[in-house]
This record gives C-alpha cells, structure tokens and sequence, in this order.
C-alpha cells in the first residue's frame, strides 16, 4: 500500500508543529488528525485520541502573533479532557495560560513540557465526538486511495 508523502518544506510552521506533535503522541498509543472540526465554526489544529478513549485538543502557535490572534481557544475546552499548546523552543511560553497544557515541538518530535488539566467530557459528548473522528479519519485515508470520491 502506497502512502502520500508530504514534504516537510512544504508544510507552513503550524502544520510542522503539528507534524511532530502526531509522532511524538503515537509513542503513547494515540491517533492524531489534524484539522478537525469537533463542531461547525470550531478547526482544531490536533485532535488526539489516546487508547483508554480520552480525547486531548492541541493548537499549534507558531509565533507570538499567532497566539494572539486567536481568540476562540476557550471555546474548544468543551470538546476535550486535556488542552495543550504546541509551540517551537522560541515561542515566548510565558504568554500561555498556566492552566493549560504545554508541549515544545519541531516537525520531527515532541515533547510534553506541562501536563495539561484533566476534565472529562460527559459521555454522550464523548461517544458522538469519538464517532466523528472515526468518520472524519475513515474519509481521509478513503480519500487518498480514490481522491474522486
């Protein structure tokens, strides 16, 4: 089976952050997508889905502008147990929430720096958002095989 290689040089900084964060987290048994939508209007740059079924969100901040552009990152604690920035060794990390999860990552690793809060989804949340990630992989990888579809 073939698989579509992207080139790290084509990637832009956020969606590398993101790249090395999904290596990193499949070293603890969890699955990654990127660019999911939990909800219409909400993107996440991550969604993690780790082997007891716990579901982590990850956003990517490649600059200090980035980070202070988004004002909507409240909005996805809702749809996860754990919140995490991903930032690269140079990012200002004093700027982050302290109540809020930490990792440092480049496009080849990661690694977890601060632990980010527990607090779980109620269930119906989580079975209906783990449908969807389940779906939304399912297409994904449905789609590289025949891009028509």
């Amino acid at each position: 089976m073939s698989h579509a290689v992207i080139p790290p040089d084509t990637l832009m900084p956020g969606q590398l952050l993101a790249r090395g964060v999904c290596r990193h987290l499949a070293g603890h048994d969890f699955v990654c997508v990127e660019e999911f939508t939990p909800e219409r209007g909400r993107r996440v740059d991550v969604m993690a889905l780790g082997p007891k079924g716990e579901i982590w969100v990850i956003e990517c901040k490649s600059s200090r502008a980035d980070f202070m552009s988004d004002g909507k990152w409240e909005g996805y604690l809702d749809w996860c147990d754990r919140y995490f920035w991903a930032v690269d060794e140079a990012f200002p990390s004093e700027l982050l929430p302290a109540d809020t999860g930490l990792i440092m990552a480049d496009a080849y690793d990661a690694e977890i720096i601060r632990m980010a809060p527990e607090d779980k989804l109620p269930a119906a949340r989580r079975t209906a958002l783990t449908r969807r990630f389940a779906r939304h992989a399912a297409r994904r990888l449905q789609a590289l095989r025949d891009p028509v579809l």
